[in-house]
């Protein structure tokens, strides 16, 4: 993380955050001083090496913002006497999003389950079981002789028991009660019982339309400044409630030659596994698989491959108001494919 500031007739502050940072090295690409370095990608996602993705040299840096406008990701902010270019008319804009529907959600969590930079925030509240439940229990202590049976068998682990091994009329060492709040009324502790000790009625289907239906809330929310356009939750999502905007169109492809002995490594190299912010890549029959539903075409990989193997075609670029034409020249360039 890094932050650089220029004072004149404006104030200009880059900063950089690397939580956000995901190594695909297009601010290097389009920075036009060669003033922002890419570091060993694959080391530092291994945690073989503790250092930011990306450094800068502030002495060189003329703090135009083009690193800022063209990262997909959120990693490099330029302010301008305060105010975030990304908020100025005069600068590009990504059109991407990453939203869901509060109304169509369920919160089922599987989302939340599955997101590769834990960017999602879930929370949900279930209703108490006991409001959805109706009955009575009763435990007979003249009758019960503490066995054991119901308490070992009960699914909720409802049933408390005491027992004194020695002696099953040790009134004071032995007891046996039913905790309300976990029992479901299923009757095990009932047909187990050998002595007929435990009364038990279950009248929860009989009030079925006298008791409130129960209700599930919670909150689902993503957040923007660390999702990657990854789309997990959106495939995995059983509502449709999530929408993901991808900044890029295309394909990736692997592209071997054996006659120069450049072929995937799979499993002894797995470098690009190691660096994808997406969990899109596998490896399947010791060859590198990448699963284009869930990647983002952002390019590490391409990085990283010490073969220079994989390639990544670019068809669209969701950035838009690209005023300048030497800066819709340079990020044409940079965007376009690796």
């Amino acid at each position: 993380m890094f932050d650089i500031e220029r004072n004149g007739a404006e104030y200009r502050k880059l900063s950089y955050k690397d939580v956000n940072c995901v190594g695909c090295g297009i601010c290097s690409d389009v920075c036009p001083t060669s003033s922002l370095r890419l570091g060993p990608l694959v080391p530092i996602a291994r945690g073989l090496i503790e250092m930011d993705l990306i450094s800068v040299n502030a002495d060189t840096c003329v703090f135009c913002g083009l690193c800022s406008a063209a990262c997909p990701f959120n990693a490099l902010s330029l302010t301008i006497d305060g105010e975030d270019i990304k908020e100025l008319d005069a600068y590009p804009v990504w059109q991407t999003e990453s939203s869901v529907d509060d109304e169509e959600c369920i919160y089922c969590g599987r989302c939340y389950s599955v997101c590769p930079q834990d960017s999602i925030i879930f929370e949900r509240n279930l209703p108490d079981p006991v409001s959805l439940i109706r009955g009575e229990i009763e435990i007979d202590d003249e009758k019960c002789i503490y066995c054991g049976f119901c308490a070992d068998l009960c699914p909720a682990e409802a049933i408390i028991l005491k027992n004194n091994p020695t002696s099953s009329v040790d009134l004071v060492n032995n007891s046996i009660e039913v905790d309300l709040s976990r029992c479901v009324q299923c009757g095990v502790c009932k047909r187990i019982c050998p002595e007929t000790a435990i009364r038990q009625i279950c009248s929860t289907c009989m009030l079925r339309e006298e008791i409130p239906a129960p209700e599930i809330t919670g909150d689902t929310f993503i957040v923007n400044e660390t999702c990657v356009s990854c789309s997990w939750c959106s495939e995995i999502c059983p509502a449709d409630a999530i929408t993901i905007t991808k900044p890029f169109e295309g394909t990736l492809e692997v592209v071997e030659n054996e006659e120069e002995e450049k072929i995937c490594k799979g499993e002894s190299c797995h470098a690009c596994q190691d660096v994808c912010p997406c969990n899109a890549i596998t490896i399947v029959d010791n060859k590198a698989v990448t699963n284009l539903d869930f990647c983002n075409l952002c390019g590490a990989c391409v990085t990283a491959c010490p073969q220079d193997l994989r390639v990544v075609s670019r068809t669209s670029v969701k950035l838009n108001n690209i005023k300048s034409e030497s800066w819709k020249e340079i990020l044409d360039t940079a965007l376009i494919g690796k």
